[in-house]
């Protein structure tokens, strides 16, 4: 079967919102990247049967992408952070102990969810609704009652065509949209306040944070951050609450002495994020760990620090600085 030049360029313009897509449903960037490489490729079998005057070829490209998606979650546990399996540290001496074992959520690049080259649609489309906290909360559904909720409250779809992608009806879709929305104010009420992009106020709080670790300076961290604070760090499932443990955990661990930390700005999950890179006996500063921060105006009340280099790597980021 020979598919047009045509046909593939248009499949590929919905990459960055399909990828978006499979990621609020899997929690994880390496599974979502797999999941659309799998939509392309059954897409790519299919062309000659797409029938553009029954779905549009973005309509049918989500439909591939969902039933993937519900498929492979038939196989696989909720992903988590921290903070979902117990409570706080009780003290900020309490060592980290990886899990790696555990399936963790995972941060997901901006630099992958389409640009200003890009439809402006379709950017809207990939940036809606993928704040960290979000697609954890949509961890707690059930695989198709998150499918309805993201396909009608993230990418605003209606009740009938999501029932057609799903097979089945309408009062269907809406019953299990309720009971998605009922279940998500219980986990995260206050996900629907978020901002799906970087503001100036962000994107300082990135600098003040980069130049708190580089002077080891935990009093002007301590500035930043809210007294109810959260800092998690998967894959070790212990987390600490309040600004004062916080600042007590990060002073054992900053203080490494003169450039011992290297940072590049990022950010991930349309939030400000700094990839670190710590340097190791020999010299080299090696990746180190992605740190994602919640913020509320221009103070953080969330830290999640990624403790795994090959996230890097999605980010387009090298192991060594």
């Amino acid at each position: 079967m020979t598919v047009s030049a045509d046909f593939t360029a248009r499949a590929m313009a919905h990459r960055p919102e399909l990828l978006a897509h499979c990621y609020r449903m899997l929690g994880s960037i390496h599974d979502a990247e797999d999941l659309v490489q799998e939509t392309m490729l059954r897409a790519w079998r299919a062309a000659d049967r797409f029938d553009p005057a029954r779905a549009s070829l973005r309509t049918w490209l989500y439909r591939i992408a969902t039933n993937a998606c519900l498929t492979a979650l038939e196989q696989r546990g909720r992903r988590a952070l921290p903070v979902d399996l117990g409570g706080p540290a009780e003290s900020a001496r309490t060592q980290p102990v990886r899990q790696p074992e555990l399936p963790w959520l995972e941060p997901i690049p901006d630099g992958l969810l389409g640009d200003s080259a890009d439809d402006p649609a379709a950017v809207v489309a990939a940036r809606s609704g993928i704040r960290l906290a979000f697609v954890a909360a949509l961890q707690y559904l059930p695989a198709r009652q998150r499918a309805v909720l993201i396909l009608r409250d993230v990418l605003a779809w209606s009740a009938a065509e999501v029932a057609d992608l799903l097979e089945t009806s309408p009062a269907a879709v809406n019953s299990a949209l309720q009971r998605a929305r009922a279940q998500l104010d219980k986990v995260a009420p206050m996900i629907d306040q978020m901002s799906e992009s970087l503001g100036p106020a962000e994107r300082a709080v990135i600098d003040r944070y980069v130049s708190a670790f580089d002077s080891s300076d935990m009093a002007g961290l301590s500035k930043l951050l809210l007294d109810d604070v959260i800092l998690e760090m998967p894959p070790a499932s212990v987390w600490f609450a309040g600004r004062t443990h916080v600042v007590e955990f990060f002073t054992g661990k900053a203080n490494r002495g003169a450039d011992a930390w290297r940072a590049i700005r990022t950010a991930a999950n349309t939030q400000p994020a700094v990839a670190f890179y710590l340097r190791d006996e020999d010299g080299v500063h090696r990746a180190h760990s992605i740190h994602v921060l919640g913020t509320v105006g221009s103070s953080i009340d969330r830290i999640t620090v990624f403790l795994d280099a090959e996230l890097f790597r999605p980010f387009g980021l090298p192991l060594t600085y």
